[in-house]
């Protein structure tokens, strides 16, 4: 399965450094989070709905690769996109690239639809599966 890619495109800020002059690992998270949120915030499921529904994303696990180096400056771009959903689960794909096409890291994630009243996964509200793109 794979839906409508998301695009994400930002500068490397020095806040992201680590004693080494480039992006700490840890910071990749943020970023690639960042992606998700610009994702659903433009689809209309944002901050303000997820409080107002009281449900929202819960990450399950994650796989994350570093092929190469970030530094200061440099132009990015998250690509993310749907690769599998079932009646609980949702997995997605993302890839974080350089403006010279590079490959910096890929992220691999699944994720539940978390109703935050039950404390509890639930199947997804078709709002929910529009603001990932899901059919």
């Amino acid at each position: 399965m794979s839906t409508e890619k998301h695009f994400y495109s930002f500068k490397i800020l020095e806040e992201y450094l680590d004693s080494f002059g480039h992006v700490n690992h840890a910071n990749y998270l943020i970023l690639f989070e960042q992606a998700r949120w610009d994702w659903i915030a433009g689809k209309g499921y944002g901050l303000e709905k997820i409080q107002e529904t009281q449900i929202g994303p819960v990450i399950l696990s994650l796989e994350i690769q570093y092929r190469k180096e970030l530094k200061a400056r440099q132009d990015v771009t998250i690509e993310s996109y749907v690769t599998a959903h079932d009646r609980l689960f949702t997995e997605i794909h993302q890839e974080m690239t350089g403006a010279n096409g590079g490959v910096h890291s890929l992220l691999d994630l699944k994720f539940g639809c978390f109703d935050l009243k039950r404390r509890k996964l639930i199947t997804p509200t078709p709002e929910w599966k529009s603001a990932f793109g899901i059919k």
